[in-house]
């Protein structure tokens, strides 16, 4: 048995399991295996349109109808700036000409869209069973709707400040993300990254901060991570690098090579990618320009400039320029499908915590 079931029983599923949402690296196909196999399937939507929302949440419902959670990016849209813009791609000129790439070539959209009016619509016709959102919450008039429509919400922090703030507004469940998670910082009530504390210092100060569940992120991918989550009182994990290993994972073949590689330390934090921080592997262009700096443009802008040396180094067999998100325990993972990595998960933190129970008495 689980020692804390709150998060089973708040979103009706059999393991305390919250499938990571990551945008650009998988599709409903990971989401339906993780949540066939009892986790919480989480479908990404940021790099979606109102249209692919329902097409992939159509397709997820024709494999499955477990509970699925639709997550959402809630960043405020950003201020065009031609002037920094253009130092972003003399910065990146280089690696064009090196590439062959023209250097005025037309920058691509870089399609990162926060929760809206228009996507709420989808959620409202398509009905989730949960409601993720990163980077704090959309207005309070969306909130409303999503909880008027009875639908679930939850919300990721990077602090106890925050966490108090998003129960504050409603939230069923906290993500507490700590340092160590791939991807982009749930951060929103500062910008100073400097002070997030890690996973294993922000669960216990979330837990006493918080009366709703906390679903502990970040450097967790296997089951002696989803022990020690519990044991500091989380009643779930939320799990990320472990599912790019999966045969369904959508990701490029230098960012599978790359988690084949990874070591402890082989990721950290950067903005060149998007203009906001976030945790990947570290590549060449990660290692020859400051980290986080000043030259990429706002959030989600700096992508722009970097897609097409993105697709032409992939194309070479190179992750050079491409996000290669993972957290910091993303060299624990293991290649087997998403379904059959829920359930040996689960089953391995089981055995592991009736050990543990054991040994004590």
């Amino acid at each position: 048995m689980w020692p804390d079931r709150r998060l089973i029983a708040l979103f009706n599923i059999e393991i305390p399991i919250v499938q990571a949402p990551m945008a650009g690296a998988m599709d409903w196909e990971l989401a339906a295996a993780a949540a066939e196999a009892g986790a919480l399937g989480s479908l990404p939507c940021a790099m979606l349109n109102t249209q692919q929302v329902r097409e992939q949440m159509g397709k997820i419902r024709a494999r499955t109808k477990k509970p699925i959670n639709l997550n959402f990016f809630c960043h405020t849209p950003p201020t065009l700036s031609n002037a920094r813009e253009t130092r972003w791609r003399e910065r990146l000129a280089p690696y064009y000409r090196e590439l062959g790439i023209d250097p005025a070539a037309p920058v691509p959209s870089s399609n990162r869209a926060a929760f809206d009016a228009a996507m709420c619509d989808v959620v409202e016709e398509t009905k989730p069973d949960v409601v993720s959102f990163h980077f704090g919450l959309p207005e309070p008039a969306l909130v409303d709707r999503v909880k008027a429509g009875g639908l679930l919400m939850m919300g990721s922090a990077t602090t106890a400040a925050e966490a108090r703030w998003l129960e504050a507004r409603g939230v069923d469940a906290i993500i507490a993300q700590g340092n160590e998670a791939g991807g982009h910082r749930g951060i929103f009530l500062s910008e100073d990254i400097s002070t997030q504390p890690g996973t294993f210092a922000l669960i216990p100060q979330i837990v006493d901060a918080v009366k709703v569940p906390v679903i502990a992120a970040g450097g967790i991918a296997d089951a002696r991570g989803i022990a020690a989550a519990f044991a500091l009182g989380a009643a779930g994990v939320q799990i990320g690098s472990a599912y790019l290993w999966c045969p369904e994972s959508k990701i490029s073949a230098p960012h599978r090579a790359a988690l084949k590689s990874a070591r402890d330390d082989s990721t950290a934090l950067t903005s060149l990618m998007t203009g906001r921080p976030a945790r990947g592997i570290i590549n060449r262009v990660m290692r020859e320009i400051e980290l986080i700096s000043d030259v990429a443009p706002e959030f989600p802008l700096a992508a722009g400039a970097l897609a097409p040396l993105r697709a032409k180094a992939e194309a070479q067999g190179s992750g050079d320029f491409s996000p290669l998100w993972a957290g910091q325990a993303a060299a624990l993972g293991r290649a087997m499908p998403a379904g059959q990595l829920t359930k040996t998960l689960a089953a391995e933190a089981l055995a592991r915590m009736g050990t543990l129970a054991t040994s004590k008495r």
